[in-house]
């Protein structure tokens, strides 16, 4: 029998699916959850915590599962739904980590591309209207580390931070959501392990570290679907404001405005992300630590942003 993946970033635990959904366990294929049952309790997060991403329909059942997420997706942006907030939030946070995961996995897709940046606008314009939405999402835990989890998390602080001191138009803002999502591409690829703390590294690992930037930006610039834009953001996302950053030490004047915000955001979820800093210390030391490699306006607006 033959079967087809989907993303565990897509599923939820309050609603029944309409799927059998399988685990692969070397070259076997395990129901682990039948249609009409949900994900409820610590099924899902189980999944989450051992880093599973995928799990299997027969292709018998793509249709439903489709229909599943057609259901969730509109759900979660329609603010007449009836859905508290919070469920909302859970689905587009989960909608975003697969966007992410699809353009990780296949760069060379324009479809891909294409729909993470059509989801990029709606994104945007969901933060927009709902005041408590950036909170809410800032507050999913990454249980399993995930560099697509973490370029939601940037693209969440990055965008609010934005949308609060207004300087850019949608489309910029659509640009910034995306840039942010896909920051981090060449950790994907990575046989090192990165959602540790720094200090950590060997030295090795740490050249590699100050490198992925532009091998990011590299491998996304012959991409004709790729926007010149985001390429750029990719390369300069670890550049400090004083120059002291990388991979090319460039100052604020030679930066990308939007690159700018998501260097700052990057930096804030690292430390509670992987560097272990618990979410209510993050704010003080970064301020402390991140001074001056960051417009001091940005910095603040992202400290008030993320939940304490």
């Amino acid at each position: 029998m033959n079967f087809l993946p989907i993303r565990v970033s897509t599923l939820r635990g309050d609603v029944p699916i309409d799927f059998n959904a399988y685990i692969k366990i070397n070259d076997r294929y395990i129901l682990y959850l039948r249609q009409g049952d949900s994900f409820e309790g610590p099924r899902l997060k189980r999944l989450r915590e051992k880093k599973l991403k995928k799990m299997f329909i027969i292709p018998d059942e793509e249709a439903n599962y489709r229909t599943y997420l057609s259901r969730n997706i509109s759900m979660a942006f329609d603010p007449l739904s009836g859905k508290p907030l919070e469920v909302r939030c859970e689905i587009v946070q989960g909608i975003k980590e697969s966007a992410a995961e699809a353009v990780f996995e296949n760069p060379e897709s324009p479809e891909h591309y294409q729909k993470a940046k059509e989801d990029s606008e709606r994104f945007a314009q969901f933060l927009a209207a709902e005041a408590r939405a950036a909170g809410i999402i800032l507050q999913i835990e990454n249980i399993d580390r995930s560099i697509a989890h973490h370029g939601v998390t940037v693209a969440t602080l990055a965008t609010a931070a934005a949308q609060k001191i207004g300087k850019f138009d949608k489309r910029a803002i659509q640009i910034l959501v995306l840039a942010s999502l896909l920051h981090d591409i060449e950790h994907f690829h990575s046989a090192i392990e990165i959602a540790r703390p720094l200090a950590q590294f060997s030295e090795d690992e740490m050249k590699y570290y100050r490198s992925h930037p532009a091998e990011g930006a590299r491998k996304l610039q012959a991409l004709k679907h790729m926007d010149t834009q985001v390429v750029k953001i990719i390369a300069q996302h670890e550049e400090y404001i004083d120059g002291g950053g990388f991979p090319n030490g460039l100052k604020e004047s030679q930066m990308e405005p939007l690159a700018i915000y998501v260097a700052a955001a990057n930096a804030l979820d690292r430390m509670v992300a992987f560097e272990g800093v618990p979410r209510a210390e993050a704010a003080k030391k970064y301020m402390i630590n991140a001074l001056g490699r960051y417009p001091l306006e940005i910095m603040k607006t992202m400290t008030e942003i993320l939940p304490k």
